[in-house]
């Protein structure tokens, strides 16, 4: 039988950071050990039934049988931008401004292929999720990675990029509220962050996915589409996924620059056939009826926030309080590397955790909790953990 070598592209690739923890997890599960997974950041919670009603009445329409557009329905592109509109007060033309994806991974992926050529430069906020730099890489970019340093709130430091490089960055992709950190982004970050783009000519990339997992009504995440000329420069990415867990459903949008949504939408003509109407028309509703549900997920997450925060405490192990996402991002015990530390987890209590140097480099000395499982398994895997 012949061999077949991968492209470089594929050869050179390190593993995908959540298939080498479900590989790990599935050894471990193989040993007869009960898991208790709060490694990705999965939804637990089911879709509301309103959405899949309207998902199943979609199906039953024959007109919903064909190939859809390839850049969206232009109800599902209207329902995004009144749905930008009353959440962030941002103006959006459905037609030009709005792109739909099958879910924002696939619309971040794809990205750099639309203005990144071979050698240009792409500043990536690091510890990150990392198709940025994936992306980046598949389309002949070189990735300069940023530090997002607790020190900064875990905010990127601007005034620690140089001119130089502002000078030869083609783009820059920014994720708040972070994953994996869980910090916010201020309105002041925001605004010197638009500026300096413009003052440079850079595309800015926003991964917004994790708005609308928040705990202080009063302090809601902001959208980078809120700051005074940010359509001049940026794209931001959004997903029904994480606010309405449909995470499987595969259904987002990136909206902003029109510029930067066209090009998007080239490369989509070319690689994919669009969503199912039917998950589109589940997304409208979503988009216009599920605000009640998202809520109320908002509060059971809290809940889960605080059972576990307080457990960590109990036991000594420094972390941050998180104003937004399911994530909480902790500190490594002494004597241990984060790989170290979470593989020793697993092996020992069959507790999945995400290693924070998986992330990037300065995630070093940190992991990640997701709180996508019930209170009674989050208390009992912080007390597993307690016992090492």
């Amino acid at each position: 039988m012949p061999e077949f070598k991968l492209a470089d592209r594929l050869a050179t690739l390190p593993p995908y950071l959540f298939a080498a923890i479900d590989k790990a997890k599935a050894e471990v599960a193989a040993k007869g050990m009960d898991i208790i997974s709060l490694g990705i950041g999965d939804p637990d919670l089911p879709t509301p039934e309103f959405i899949i009603d309207a998902l199943y009445q979609g199906a039953k329409k024959p007109v919903n049988h064909r190939y859809p557009s390839y850049v969206g329905m232009l109800a599902f592109r209207q329902a995004v931008a009144d749905w930008y509109k009353e959440r962030f007060n941002v103006d959006l033309d459905a037609q030009t401004e709005v792109v739909s994806l099958i879910g924002s991974k696939e619309g971040i992926a794809h990205f750099p292929l639309a203005f990144v050529n071979p050698g240009d430069t792409v500043l990536v906020a690091t510890p990150n999720y990392p198709v940025y730099g994936i992306a980046t890489e598949f389309a002949g970019g070189t990735v300069e990675y940023l530090p997002l340093l607790e020190e900064n709130d875990f905010l990127v430091d601007l005034d620690a990029i140089d001119n130089d490089t502002w000078q030869k960055a083609k783009m820059i992709f920014v994720c708040y509220p972070n994953n994996p950190t869980a910090a916010v982004a201020t309105r002041d970050f925001y605004k010197r962050l638009v500026e300096k783009a413009k003052e440079f000519n850079v595309i800015v990339v926003s991964d917004a996915a994790y708005t609308e997992i928040y705990y202080d009504p009063a302090n809601k995440p902001l959208s980078i589409m809120e700051i005074e000329g940010a359509k001049d420069v940026a794209i931001e990415f959004h997903s029904l996924s994480k606010t309405y867990n449909m995470t499987g459903w595969r259904v987002g949008m990136a909206v902003g620059n029109p510029t930067l949504i066209s090009g998007l939408g080239k490369i989509k003509e070319n690689v994919d056939s669009g969503i199912f109407q039917a998950v589109q028309e589940a997304g409208i509703a979503a988009l216009q009826k599920g605000e009640p549900h998202a809520e109320k997920f908002r509060a059971i997450y809290k809940e889960r926030r605080d059972v576990v925060c307080d457990a960590l405490a109990k036991v000594g192990i420094q972390h941050r309080v998180p104003e937004a996402s399911f994530y909480i991002w902790s500190k490594v015990p002494e004597g241990y590397t984060s790989s170290e530390f979470v593989t020793n987890v697993l092996k020992q209590t069959g507790v999945v955790l995400t290693p924070g140097n998986g992330f990037g480099t300065p995630g070093e000395g940190y992991f990640r909790i997701s709180l996508t499982v019930n209170n009674d398994l989050l208390k009992e895997a912080v007390s597993r953990i307690s016992k090492l």
